[in-house]
């Protein structure tokens, strides 16, 4: 797998695609009859096949289909063509009120996990972007920071509320990393714990993830009347399409609108 790696690694894909792909040609080469180097277009729609009958979700069987794909056709110079997956459904983020917001935020005890829910929310970021951020990067006086190396391996300013300066100063800089792990940089899943023991202790029921506090910070910052194109550069979107989305969940944007039977 060192090619794949070596080959995703080139083209800036970020790490966590890295490990979607491995993972899934690994699977692929213990399922595979004739090896994963010798693989042709039947053994990779059987392979395909097998996770649709097994219920797993389109956007699942099109990422293991774009992974093997892209071993095959890019790290092994093939032309494999003529795969079809289930189209994926299109589904509106998760996104939380401010109140939920809010609640979520004040369950843990912890000074750095709170802080470190509070930068989700109040910067968009993605949990890599997170785990990334070293004190450097940060300009409290300015009400800035800086992600280093984002998707696409962008840099991007992002701006720090002044809520979120007062939460790091009660955090003890021992490491370069603002939320350090035990050796270096936290881990992605260590912060997924995180949001997810404090919304598990919150009453909000639905399903939050890291994610889901930066469609949130996104959906409110559309609401208060900002530009889309300004929220696009926050987030470090690359394409205004994506940033769009958050025009269907505006729900405060909705209740604006007049309707049309009482113009009558």
């Amino acid at each position: 797998m060192k090619d794949l790696v070596s080959e995703l690694r080139l083209r800036g894909y970020s790490d966590a695609t890295i490990e979607s792909y491995k993972r899934y040609n690994e699977k692929f080469r213990e399922a595979a009859e004739g090896g994963l180097n010798d693989a042709g277009v039947g053994d990779i729609k059987a392979y395909l096949s097998g996770l649709v009958a097994d219920g797993k979700a389109s956007s699942t069987v099109a990422l293991a289909r774009s992974a093997l794909l892209f071993y095959q056709n890019e790290v092994l110079g093939k032309d494999i063509s003529g795969v079809e997956t289930p189209k994926v459904e299109d589904s509106l983020p998760v996104v939380l009120t401010p109140e939920e917001v809010r609640e979520v935020i004040r369950q843990p005890s912890h000074t750095k996990s709170r802080a470190m829910l509070m930068m989700l929310y109040s910067t968009g970021l993605r949990v890599s972007e997170l785990v990334g951020l070293r004190w450097k990067d940060l300009e409290p006086d300015n009400g800035i920071a800086w992600v280093r190396g984002g998707k696409g391996d962008k840099d991007r300013m992002i701006t720090l509320s002044n809520r979120v300066t007062g939460a790091l100063d009660g955090i003890q800089q021992d490491s370069e990393y603002v939320f350090p792990g035990r050796t270096g940089r936290m881990s992605t899943r260590n912060v997924q714990r995180i949001v997810k023991r404090a919304a598990e202790e919150s009453s909000v029921e639905k399903d939050i993830t890291p994610h889901t506090l930066r469609h949130s910070y996104a959906t409110h910052l559309l609401e208060d009347g900002n530009d889309l194109r300004l929220i696009q550069e926050l987030l470090g979107h690359n394409n205004l399409q994506t940033t769009e989305i958050y025009t269907h969940i505006s729900n405060e944007a909705k209740k604006d609108v007049d309707n049309p039977l009482d113009n009558l």
